[in-house]
């Protein structure tokens, strides 16, 4: 396995409210473990929102005693989900903040991802498939046909995030697993890349750098990319190659 994440401020934000998480080695008994988390409730408590669910994620992973991914990672982001809510109610500094998550653990062949807001989880096999699904009033409009997929991105109300981590005191997760094969490519992002890129771009640059030895070029190719067509948001990018030990060059 080889991975990289990186996040940038973007063009247009002064403070940076994207938080990562990025192992290939164990945390508790999981083999490795991969976090996207996108703040959001105003200047300071998007940014604390964002590291307070990644920071209690890992702790609660690290201490769980449960066997399988899917139930420590519903743990997991429940405890992180308190700890954010409950953070919102004693300061009124940081009233209505919350934060988007992405999650993934790679178990033997499997991937095992959870989500929750509009941070999304990419798997390249040949084309690109978004394995999450976004949970914003956009995407409702266009599960309802209220409004037309190519419509959605630029659509007024794109920010509108009908779940995310701390804004209840529970918390309705989505979890995905996928059975991989030895060249997939998987790639995990805040919504301050797909804002500003579209998914067949994102496609061209991921099959650009598919040579790529490092990982590092890649993702510094896909956060450029964000930043030329505008850079209105924190951008965060983490690249994984499951297999890439194992797969001939």
């Amino acid at each position: 396995m080889k991975s990289y994440s990186k996040t940038d401020v973007g063009i247009k934000r002064t403070m940076n409210q994207d938080s990562l998480f990025c192992s290939d080695n164990p945390v508790g008994s999981f083999r490795n473990l991969f976090i996207v988390a996108d703040g959001m409730g105003g200047h300071k408590a998007g940014d604390r929102a964002s590291r307070l669910c990644i920071e209690n994620m890992v702790y609660q992973i690290r201490e769980s005693a449960s066997k399988t991914p899917v139930t420590i990672f519903e743990e997991a982001i429940t405890y992180a989900n308190r700890a954010v809510y409950e953070s919102a109610q004693e300061d009124s500094e940081y009233e209505g903040m919350g934060t988007t998550m992405v999650a993934c653990t790679l178990q033997e062949e499997t991937l095992y991802v959870a989500n929750i807001g509009d941070s999304r989880l990419y798997l390249l096999r040949d084309e690109l498939q978004q394995i999450t699904t976004d949970h914003s009033l956009v995407e409702e409009m266009v599960r309802l046909g209220g409004i037309k997929r190519e419509e959605a991105r630029l659509h007024p109300d794109k920010n509108i995030i009908t779940r995310a981590i701390g804004a209840k005191d529970d918390v309705d997760i989505d979890f995905f697993t996928v059975e991989l094969r030895p060249s997939d490519r998987i790639l995990m992002c805040s919504d301050g890349l797909t804002n500003m890129v579209e998914d067949h771009d994102i496609l061209k640059v991921l099959n650009e750098h598919q040579d790529d030895k490092t990982l590092v070029e890649t993702a510094r190719a896909l956060i450029d990319t964000a930043n030329q067509n505008g850079g209105k948001d924190n951008i965060a990018v983490v690249l994984i190659k499951p297999f890439a030990d194992e797969v001939k060059k």
